[in-house]
C-alpha cells in the first residue's frame, strides 16, 4: 500500500440539499456516513424527492439534529432535525406546520420526508427524467449536447433511471464522495476570480494527498482507501451538475466554477465510491491506498461490457422524453 493522504473534514447532511455539518468524527457503513441524509424534500406535484438542482432555494436553508443521532438513525428511523431559515426562523420535523413553512419559503408545494424503510422501495421511486429535465440539472442550453454518463456502471445507470435516489439512500447515486485539496486547488488556478469552496461541492470527506497529480482521487478508482478504522473504494469521478455555481450563504452565484469543470475535466470533480469495510473515520486519519490493478480495469473497458454500456445509453437516451410542451 502507498500513502494516499490525511482526511482533513468530513461532512454530514441531515437534509438533503441543504447546508451540510462539519464533524470531527462519525461511523461510516454499507449506506454511508451515520445519519447523512436522513431527511429529503418531496416534490408534491412530481411526487418525487427534489433537491436544489430544482430549488437552488434549498441550499440557504440550514439543517441539524434536535439531539445526538442513535445508532439506529437511517431508513425508517430519521431522528428529529431541526431547520432554520433565512430570516433566523427555525421549525422542527415533529411540528405539523413545517411543510407549510418549507411550501411558503420555496413557493411550490412541498414536503420534508424521512428516510423510507428499506423495503418501502415504491417510496424511492421517480418520474422518469427528460432531456429537459438533464438540462436543467446540469444548466445546459439547448444548443448544448447532453453529459456523457457512461463513466457508470450499467447496473448503476438502470438503478438512477428507475429510482429517484439509491433505495436506502437520499444520495444522489453513491454512499461515498471524496475530494482532494488539491484538485479544488486546481481548479481555483484555473479560474483564480472563482471561490472553489467545499461547501459548493458537498462531499463526504476532503483529503489533503501527498500526491503532484492535479487530481489523486482520480487516480484512486478501482483500488481501496484503508484508513484506520474503515475501508473506501473509490468507483469513477463524480460527474458535476449545475448546483456548485448557485447562491448560498457566504458564496455568490457563479457559473464560472461549472464551465471550468465542464472545460477542464470532463464535468468531474472529486469521486464517488463505496464501503467495503463499516468502521469510523476522523478528521486526521492516514489513508493508504491499496492502488487499482489498471490492467485488469483495462482489459474489462475493452471487453463486451464496454459495448453493452454504449447500447445501454443509447436505449436510454432514446427512451428519454424531450420533456418539451408542444
Amino acid at each position: 500500500m502507498i500513502p494516499a493522504g490525511r482526511i482533513t473534514s468530513i461532512w454530514r447532511y441531515p437534509v438533503k440539499s441543504m447546508q451540510g455539518e462539519r464533524v470531527a468524527e462519525a461511523a461510516i457503513g454499507e449506506l454511508g456516513l451515520h445519519a447523512d441524509r436522513t431527511w429529503a424534500v418531496r416534490d408534491v406535484e412530481l411526487d418525487a424527492t427534489t433537491s436544489a438542482k430544482r430549488l437552488p432555494g434549498l441550499l440557504w436553508l440550514t439543517a441539524r439534529y434536535a439531539d445526538a443521532p442513535g445508532p439506529d438513525a437511517g431508513p425508517g428511523h430519521a431522528p428529529e432535525v431541526l431547520i432554520g431559515f433565512p430570516d433566523g426562523t427555525e421549525v422542527s420535523s415533529s411540528d405539523p406546520d413545517v411543510h407549510q413553512a418549507l411550501s411558503r419559503y420555496l413557493d411550490r408545494a412541498v414536503e420534508l420526508r424521512p428516510l423510507p424503510p428499506l423495503e418501502r422501495r415504491d417510496e424511492y421511486r421517480g418520474p422518469m427524467a427528460t432531456k429537459t429535465d438533464l438540462r436543467t440539472i446540469f444548466g445546459l442550453e439547448d444548443d448544448e449536447p447532453l453529459p456523457d454518463l457512461s463513466m457508470f456502471p450499467v447496473r448503476k445507470l438502470a438503478e438512477i433511471s428507475r429510482y429517484a435516489t439509491p433505495v436506502g439512500t437520499y444520495v444522489d447515486a453513491y454512499p461515498v464522495h471524496i475530494i482532494t485539496e488539491q484538485s479544488l486547488a486546481t481548479l481555483a488556478s484555473l479560474a483564480p476570480d472563482s471561490d472553489f469552496d467545499i461547501r459548493r461541492f458537498r462531499p463526504t470527506i476532503v483529503v489533503d494527498s501527498p500526491s503532484t497529480a492535479a487530481h489523486p482521487e482520480w487516480d484512486w478508482c478501482g483500488g481501496q482507501l484503508h484508513a484506520p478504522h474503515a475501508e473506501l473504494q473509490p468507483l469513477i469521478p463524480t460527474i458535476r451538475c449545475v448546483m456548485p455555481s448557485h447562491e448560498q450563504p457566504e458564496l455568490k452565484r457563479d457559473k464560472e466554477i461549472t464551465r471550468t469543470i465542464a472545460a477542464h475535466t470532463r464535468r468531474c470533480l472529486g469521486v464517488y465510491g463505496n464501503v467495503i469495510r463499516a468502521g469510523r473515520l476522523a478528521e486526521g486519519d492516514v489513508l493508504h491506498l491499496n492502488p487499482p490493478n489498471r490492467t485488469a480495469l483495462s482489459a474489462t473497458a475493452g471487453s463486451g461490457a464496454a459495448t453493452m454500456k454504449r447500447a445501454v445509453m443509447r436505449a436510454v437516451s432514446a427512451a428519454m422524453p424531450s420533456g418539451k410542451k408542444g
